[in-house]
This record gives C-alpha cells, sequence and structure tokens, in this order.
C-alpha cells in the first residue's frame, strides 16, 4: 500500500499560522528545506481536541516571537504518528499514555521519533459516569455488566474519535469481552458528539458511560466520576496518563534550540483545563484565551525559555516578553 503522504501534494508555505486542514484530510510532504524561511518552518499536528489546540496555539505564538515558521495540521492520531515517522509531522504536543501506546510503540521501534517528556501533569483518561449512576452502586467497571445495571446503560458505551486511543482502549474492551463488555455497543464520534449526548443524558438523568478526562472542561461542567478499573484496562493507577511531546528524530537534532524549548513546556492539569475551558466551553478565540493565560503567566512562559535564544542567537525572553506584550516575571 502506498503512503498518503505523496509528493503531488507538497505543502506550500502557509499565511497563517494555524492552518487547519478539513476533518481528514491528509497531510502534505515537506520538501527539502531550500532557503532560510523554510529552515524555520515548525510543523505541528494536532487532533481536534481543545487541549492540544490550546497548547499548540501557544507554543506557535512563541515560536513565531522567536523567529520561526509554525504551522498546524488538524490530524488524527494514527495520521499523525505515521507523519512523524515519516518526517512530515515535526511536533506533536498530544501523545496520551497509555492510550496511544500502540501507535506510540510502533512509531518508536521505527526510530524516527523522539520523546520530550510530559506537558501535562496529573492527566487522567478512563470510563466515566455521572455522580448519580455512581450512588446508584455503579463505582467500578466491574458493576457495569450486571444484570440490574446494563439495561439502563442500554448496554452502550460512547467514545471519540474512531482511531484515537482511547477509542483503541474501548474497542479491545468490546472484542475482547472485558468486563463483560463483548455484547455492548461502542458508538464512536467526535468529542463534541460525544459530550452532547453526555449533557443530554445528565439534563434528563439518563445512565450515560462514556470516555471521560482531565484535564479537559468535562470535569468542571458534569459532576463526573471516574471507574475503578481493576484489571487496568487504562493501565495503572485508574488510568492515570502521562501526555507527551513527541518530535520527528530529524527534525530535533537539526533544531537543537527549538528543542529546548519543546522539552521545557510544560502545564498541570488545572491550568491546561482553565485553557480548555475558556477555548472549548467559552468558545472565545484561541488567540485571545492563549494570549490571557500568558499574560497572566508570564513566570512560566520565562521558564520554558531558558536557555534558549531566537533564532538570530539573541536571549529568547526579552523577545517573548516584547513581541507579546508579557508583563515582567
Amino acid at each position: 500500500m502506498s503512503s498518503p503522504f505523496t509528493k503531488s501534494h507538497l505543502m506550500k508555505p502557509l499565511p497563517l499560522r494555524m492552518a487547519l486542514a478539513g476533518s481528514g484530510l491528509l497531510l502534505a510532504t515537506l520538501s527539502a528545506p531550500a532557503s532560510a524561511a523554510e529552515d524555520a518552518s515548525v510543523v505541528f499536528a494536532a487532533p481536534p481536541w481543545p487541549g492540544v489546540t490550546m497548547k499548540t496555539e501557544i507554543a506557535s505564538e512563541i515560536f513565531e516571537a522567536l523567529g520561526y515558521s509554525p504551522t498546524t495540521r488538524q490530524l488524527g492520531a494514527q495520521i499523525t504518528y505515521e507523519g512523524i515517522s515519516l518526517g512530515e509531522v515535526d511536533v506533536y504536543l498530544a501523545a496520551w499514555l497509555p492510550g496511544q501506546s500502540t501507535m506510540y510503540n510502533a512509531a518508536m521501534e521505527k526510530g524516527a521519533m523522539v520523546d520530550l517528556g510530559n506537558n501535562v501533569n496529573g492527566a487522567r483518561a478512563n470510563f466515566a459516569v455521572p455522580r448519580y449512576v455512581a450512588e446508584a452502586g455503579v463505582t467500578s467497571l466491574n458493576d457495569v455488566d450486571k444484570p440490574e445495571f446494563a439495561d439502563k446503560f442500554d448496554k452502550t458505551i460512547y467514545s471519540i474519535e474512531i482511531g484515537s486511543g482511547s477509542s483503541e482502549i474501548a474497542n479491545r474492551a468490546v472484542d475482547e469481552d472485558i468486563y463483560g463488555l463483548g455484547d455492548w455497543d461502542l458508538k464512536e464520534s467526535s468529542t463534541a458528539g460525544m459530550l452532547g449526548t453526555v449533557a443530554n443524558a445528565i439534563k434528563r438523568d439518563e445512565w450515560v458511560m462514556f470516555v471521560g478526562w482531565t484535564p479537559h472542561w468535562m470535569g468542571v461542567e458534569y459532576d463526573m466520576v471516574f471507574l475503578e478499573d481493576p484489571k487496568d484496562l487504562w493501565g495503572p493507577g485508574g488510568g492515570a496518563s502521562d501526555v507527551k511531546t513527541l518530535a520527528n528524530k530529524k527534525w530535533s537534532e537539526a533544531h537543537p534550540n527549538a528543542t529546548v524549548f519543546l522539552d521545557q513546556i510544560a502545564f498541570t492539569s488545572e491550568e491546561q483545563s482553565e485553557l480548555i475551558y475558556g477555548f472549548g466551553k467559552e468558545e472565545r478565540p484561541q488567540e485571545e484565551v492563549a494570549g490571557t493565560w500568558m499574560k497572566a503567566n508570564p513566570a512560566k512562559v520565562k521558564g520554558w525559555l531558558e536557555g534558549v535564544t531566537t533564532r538570530d542567537g539573541e536571549p529568547a525572553w526579552p523577545a517573548v516578553q516584547k513581541a507579546l506584550g508579557l508583563p515582567d516575571a
């Protein structure tokens, strides 16, 4: 099978920082750098999730202030990992583990990807239910398929995008009949579609089981409970997750200064949830949410830039502070 990244879809330099392709659109191939401007390019991949959208926006604004030319493609996780392996995606800020372990391990085995560590601390992903469901007796995944409970869920699980790490886990639960879920119906949708279903169910006090995670505004908006997971379907620690920054190895080696910044950028779960709420729930423009957050957290931004320079070799913090209008840290 030929690669979906073909030379016939050569990516042109884009005038806007955030150039989001349509849903399902495959990433175009980059030509070899032929100029300083091309050498300054940073190609991010981002699934349509508000958390990674906001992290990528902030990183992109900082990169612009440093003299780089960032662009972002909206791609699903599977295409993203292939793009990193082929050198056609430079940076990915949404490697959820263990949720994406299958894709992550396969890409690492190819030797074309580097792991720059966590960019979120305190992340978690697991099946969740509204609190009134937990208070009715469903506190563990061992409970969901009990005769007195299964029909109340209509034996249905709600998940996000097909091909996402979370949906891979949900599919495995059904395919391997883990927790008795072999005869349950898995409905995969967009994140917005799933959360719309959850919101409607909660309004009607109906039972619903869905893929939940933090950081996200869902934990602020909904009174939800993560279910106990004694079989570690979602990994140890009840779905405790790493959210890693990944980069193409050749790109990282060619851009050590940019890599230092990427290695240092990190948020707490609460900080990212704040960003997600502003963009995903309040529906404020991502540039506005990013700018407001950075102006309120200049010391955090300054810390990410320790040991980093502009592309011209000047200290990073003064350049970023001036370009983004940040107060003294």
